[in-house]
């Protein structure tokens, strides 16, 4: 007899809709084979869907089998057949009947006793099913609030293959899953750190502050704990809270490689990622034979945190110099190419010569002008070009320390970073969530229009430094942020000399 059922398969984090046949022939010698280009995770799934049928009180067919997967052209990977799978040997076996059976895409891992174990990619597999018109999804109890998300969907979260059939075949009802999204940004949208954990500091704040308010890439150059990794982590506290769609996009990665959470439904706070500086060109892009997501896709609306930026092979970082400007990674294979979200905020921090010293007055430093000269060049021009913003972070003094004034808290800054941002919304006006940094030329021209004192400003700043087109542009953007963040109409001189201020690599290159 032949079944047919629905799952999904992932490609990268985008589903596909998977048929599921399978054929149990009436005579023939047991053996189960699996068709439609398989990876060696589904083909193992006999072994399993086997033992789960015997051990939830099941007759297993003694006859041939044929398991089908399609489209056929489309590699199908991970457990998440075996649940579908199983049921379509009890309904090719005639063990049970259902009516429902077209109306669900099914979905789920199997252990040996029958449970239904969690699997990677739930968010976008219920996406998919809606896409495609199914009236829901039959996932792992684990992954019900996951795919909960999908508003206008039914999800149904099982624990057994035996629960599984009894739901199908009409004799046990289950409720669905639902979820408060409003209730999952109120309860966990909160972080458990304040830049008013920082002391001192100040100036580096307010370019932080600015960075975080046109979402301008950051560099920053100080000796060893001068607080620069502190600054970073809490960077992401000040940037406007994740919107539900932001939410979704960051969710299906985590999901896709199974860093979600157990039990958590969205992402609901921006992700700050920190890879080693030992991290190969796949780990921060992404990649592998079947291509999946790597460091900058994981920072997608949120923070990607270089340390060390320097210590980074020099191939390595020239790799993410294209996401930074299109806000996504395309990795491209013989048979297929896969696009990754990558929109992110770069914030990198390095020492200013190999000692860590060079400039501080805390202590001497041992390095030559050569030495100190190669070791900033490790950082590409053109690289450096793509980074707005660079300031110099210097040690923090013994008073500083030992001050019980800690500044502006998050929530304080955050505000001003919400209405500079509101304003930029209003200015482009075209329905899209588009910051400063993320201009045009055309846009620069339009909107960063200057008086004459400022114009002999930036002239000057040009001629001295040697600065190029792109770093006339960076400037221009800076100084629109920094009037955004004081409610300005017009750019002043005051914010073109600013926004030059924290160009510090340009006056050293």
């Amino acid at each position: 007899m032949l079944a047919r059922l629905h799952s999904v398969t992932l490609e990268g984090i985008d589903g596909t809709i998977c048929e599921v046949e399978v054929d149990v022939a009436r005579g023939g010698f047991e053996k189960t084979l699996i068709v439609g280009l398989p990876d060696a995770a589904v083909k193992e799934s006999t072994e399993r869907v086997k033992s789960a049928i015997l051990n939830s009180g099941y007759k297993y067919p003694k006859t041939q089998s044929v398991v089908n997967l399609a489209p056929a052209d489309i590699k199908k990977e991970g457990p998440a057949f075996d649940l579908p799978i199983a049921l379509g040997m009890l309904l090719g076996s005639g063990i049970f009947t259902s009516t429902i059976l077209k109306d669900f895409v099914i979905v789920g891992e199997l252990a040996l006793d029958g449970r239904v174990r969690p699997v990677n990619g739930v968010l976008s597999m219920a996406m998919t099913a809606k896409a495609n018109g199914f009236r829901g999804v039959i996932v792992p109890l684990d992954n019900a609030q996951e795919a909960a998300v999908v508003q206008g969907l039914e999800v149904y979260g099982v624990g057994s293959l035996a629960q599984t059939a009894g739901f199908l075949c009409g004799q046990l009802p289950l409720e669905t899953t639902n979820i408060d999204i409003g209730e999952i940004f109120g309860v966990e949208s909160r972080y458990d750190v304040d830049f008013s954990d920082v002391k001192g500091q100040e100036s580096i704040k307010r370019a932080l502050t600015i960075a975080a308010a046109g979402g301008h890439n950051i560099l920053m150059i100080g000796p060893p704990g001068a607080g620069k990794t502190m600054l970073a982590q809490r960077l992401a506290t000040i940037l406007p809270p994740l919107t539900l769609p932001e939410s979704l996009e960051t969710t299906r990665i985590y999901s896709a490689v199974g860093l979600l959470d157990k039990g958590r439904a969205l992402m609901a706070t921006r992700p700050v990622r920190s890879p080693h500086h030992t991290a190969s060109g796949s780990a921060l892009i992404g990649g592998g034979t079947n291509p999946r997501p790597g460091e900058l896709s994981l920072a997608h609306h949120g923070i990607l945190f270089l340390d060390e930026f320097t210590e980074f092979p020099r191939h390595v970082l020239e790799m993410i110099r294209q996401p930074l400007e299109d806000g996504a990674v395309v990795i491209s294979r013989a048979k297929r190419s896969a696009k990754f979200f990558a929109s992110f905020l770069l914030v990198a921090s390095c020492n200013p010569c190999p000692c860590g010293f060079y400039g501080s007055g805390s202590r001497r430093c041992r390095c030559t002008p050569g030495q100190v000269e190669r070791y900033i060049s490790r950082i590409s021009g053109p690289l450096v070009d793509r980074i707005d913003i660079h300031v110099e972070v210097p040690a923090v003094t013994f008073s500083k320390l030992r001050s019980k004034s800690n500044g502006l808290d998050s929530a304080a800054i955050r505000m001003d970073v919400i209405k500079a941002r509101e304003t930029q919304n209003r200015r482009f006006g075209d329905g899209k969530i588009l910051t400063n940094a993320r201009m045009s030329h055309k846009q620069v021209e339009k909107f960063c229009k200057l008086d004459m004192p400022s114009e002999m400003l930036l002239k000057q700043a040009m001629t001295e430094f040697g600065l190029s087109a792109r770093a006339h542009d960076k400037i221009c953007k800076i100084a629109r942020t920094i009037a955004d963040l004081v409610d300005c109409e017009n750019i002043q001189p005051e914010h073109i000399a600013e926004a030059i201020s924290y160009r510090k690599l340009d006056r050293k290159l």
